[in-house]
């Protein structure tokens, strides 16, 4: 029954059609996605087991002539708004052209490659000699596949750039292992039937044309050649989760680089840590082995081999958060509950959206004194809640704007230059690209990025040739960030105390990625109909659904605790695990038996990450929305059906009562 119930809803939600408020901005695989929801499927009190899984799919329109057989033109699923929920076949509905999702392709395959050099270098390297060029590559993985996430790098030369400088140390690799340490080589990713080489190796012979390349590499053609449909999708799932654990140790890496030697010192033995068994991963993937029948969820051993990838991944980037949160709290100080100005001051100014503190920290230091107010936007809004950037630097003003979807329109009524860290960019409005600069993995041809070094010079001197905003708003509004897990658990006796006395009835979770479909106002509809005994976690740029709602806006618990705590970045998934794990310990519970319900907003690959995360964890019953991936075959979803109660986000109403449920 637990399997029924929870995959029903989404199928009632299919079969009526139902349709929810737009918010401002509507993609094209929206109006799509919608068009199919019409569609009459199978009674859902018909279905069982892996029928339901199999239903959860019939959405989904694929060619007459099937993409997966292929190996010319554009196939990328990996992000939940791909178009027709199957995958983007010409153009990106991110934006991303066939030329761009190919030279992706390619660099994809060299980091697999690379990193089966690596793991080579690594068990033939008995001194130590090759660490300083191991360490080097460990940067250029993360950073190569941060590349790689949706709406991060648009740009086919910059991807090419990668992907050069992966076949330089594939080269030297080669080298050290074969030449210098006498190891054995690795197998090649992908061999070329026809001369037994390694498919990349034949290739460069003859061309460097990369977007080629990607064609020969693909998802079709990897999935042909794999030959298991159920074991690729868990690979595929495992390399989306390990792009996302691989954007959060990026983040690691530039706060490690900027700590003090001794702060460095102490944070770095996990760092390498992590990205050792990254390049194990990475080298694993595909493969498909290691596994049997009596270890895991099938009967199998292929899709156990690759379950247990998918859930080392999630193990993995579990640790990738919580070195994150120690380096944040390291280099700013442990964040604390603080009101953050969501109006515009008067004044010059500079907005600044992404993940990466340390950019903005930079960008503070080189703007103070300069009479320039210094924006947050998206992402960066937990910005404020750091004591050391709150403290010295007043011009850090305030927040502007909400989530990246909205950012064509309020990036173009900002009057001042944007930066862009990290992701989320989508392409630029003609109205603003000349005053729109990216930063680190982010890329968009004709759009000025800054190197490395962080010099905010021509940002500056554009700032203040701006009239910037021309009068203070009043009665400003405020949002408050900084529930960090530990702002949270010195009142976790509130909580507790709150939870006995009945003026607590559930504590909800929301949280994820945004997006520009009209279902995902499913996660303002759930926060502001749920009962007003109840306590919402949020984090992620999900919370913009509903963080500045009226319904919400001042409401506390009977206790005088907020209703909505805020808790962070999408990263800060950790905070959230931490304070569930302590409010089990003290009711001596699991977090399964926490009066806690989790709704997660899916959009790309750090919220595959998470999810993974949560998985490895163990934590079931988590709504997931606003629809599945499409890179799941519907056993792989019937096994996570089973095993974790993963359930698709439906009827609000229906989902709420169920939640108060406890189901």
């Amino acid at each position: 029954m637990l399997i029924r119930s929870s995959a029903t809803r989404m199928l009632q939600r299919a079969a009526t059609g139902r349709l929810y408020a737009a918010p401002r901005t509507v993609c094209r695989s929206t109006v799509l996605n919608t068009a199919m929801a019409t569609r009459i499927l199978p009674s859902s009190s018909m279905l069982v087991g892996s029928d339901i899984a199999s239903s959860m799919f019939s959405t989904r329109t694929e060619p007459s002539s099937p993409v997966l057989q292929q190996q010319q033109g554009m196939f990328c699923r990996q992000c939940e708004q791909t178009s027709n929920n199957f995958a983007c076949t010409s153009v990106g509905v991110c934006g991303k052209s066939a030329e761009t999702s190919s030279t992706q392709d390619a660099l994809l395959y060299v980091v697999q490659s690379v990193s089966r050099w690596v793991v080579a270098a690594q068990n033939a390297d008995r001194n130590g000699s090759a660490k300083a060029l191991l360490d080097e590559i460990n940067v250029w993985t993360l950073q190569s596949l941060f590349s790689t996430m949706t709406n991060v790098n648009f740009s086919s030369d910059r991807i090419n750039e990668y992907t050069k400088k992966g076949i330089e140390y594939e080269s030297k690799l080669e080298d050290l292992v074969v030449t210098q340490l006498g190891g054995t080589p690795p197998a090649p990713v992908t061999v070329n039937p026809e001369t037994g080489n390694n498919i990349l190796q034949d290739f460069l012979k003859s061309s460097n044309d990369f977007e080629a390349f990607g064609h020969l590499v693909s998802v079709p053609a990897r999935q042909q050649q794999t030959h298991h449909e159920d074991g690729f999708a868990l690979t595929e799932l495992a390399m989306y989760g390990i792009k996302g654990a691989c954007a959060y140790a990026a983040h690691c890496h530039a706060l490690l680089e900027a700590m003090s030697p001794e702060d460095k010192a102490a944070n770095l033995p996990a760092f390498e840590s992590i990205t050792a068994d990254v390049q194990a991963v990475l080298a694993k993937l595909g493969t498909l082995e290691g596994g049997t029948a009596n270890d895991g969820p099938s009967d199998d051993p292929k899709v156990n081999a690759a379950f247990a990838l998918v859930m080392q991944v999630g193990e993995i980037n579990g640790r990738v958060l919580a070195l994150l949160d120690q380096a944040h709290a390291t280099k700013f100080g442990a964040p604390e509950p603080t009101q953050v100005r969501m109006t515009a001051v008067q004044g010059k100014c500079i907005l600044i959206s992404g993940h990466d503190m340390e950019d903005l920290h930079a960008l503070l230091q080189q703007t103070q004194g300069l009479g320039i107010n210094v924006y947050t936007h998206g992402e960066m809004l937990p910005a404020h809640g750091y004591p050391k950037l709150k403290k010295e630097f007043p011009h850090l003003v305030g927040n502007f704007g909400t989530a990246w979807q909205n950012q064509k329109f309020e990036f173009a009524s900002f009057p001042g230059p944007v930066i862009v860290t990290t992701n989320c960019i989508v392409e630029p409005r003609r109205t603003y690209r000349q005053r729109l600069y990216t930063m680190n993995q982010v890329g968009y041809d004709g759009v000025q990025h800054i190197g490395e070094d962080r010099d905010f010079k021509p940002v500056i001197e554009q700032a203040l040739g701006m009239d910037g905003f021309p009068r203070t708003i009043e009665p400003a509004s405020f949002h408050t960030v900084g529930f960090n897990h530990r702002a949270v658990l010195p009142i976790a006796d509130q909580v507790l105390g709150a939870a006995q006395s009945g003026a607590l009835s559930r504590i909800v979770l929301i949280g994820g990625c945004d997006g520009s479909q009209w279902e995902r106002s499913y996660f303002t509809d759930v926060a502001e109909n749920l009962p007003d005994d109840t306590l919402i976690l949020t984090l992620g740029c999900a919370k913009n659904r509903f963080i500045q709602s009226e319904k919400l806006e001042g409401a506390t618990l009977a206790n005088g605790l907020p209703r909505v705590i805020d808790m962070g970045q999408c990263n800060d998934a950790y905070s959230a695990v931490v304070v569930a794990s302590e409010l089990a310990k003290a009711l001596e519970c699991s977090i399964n038996e926490l009066p806690l319900s989790i709704c997660l907003s899916h959009l790309e690959q750090k919220a595959a990450a998470v999810l993974l995360t949560l998985l490895s964890l163990g934590v079931k019953n988590i709504r997931l929305g606003p629809s599945l991936p499409a890179y799941i075959t519907p056993n792989v979803l019937n096994m996570l059906v089973e095993h974790y109660n993963v359930m698709p986000t439906g009827d609000v109403d229906e989902d709420i009562k169920s939640m108060m449920k406890g189901e």
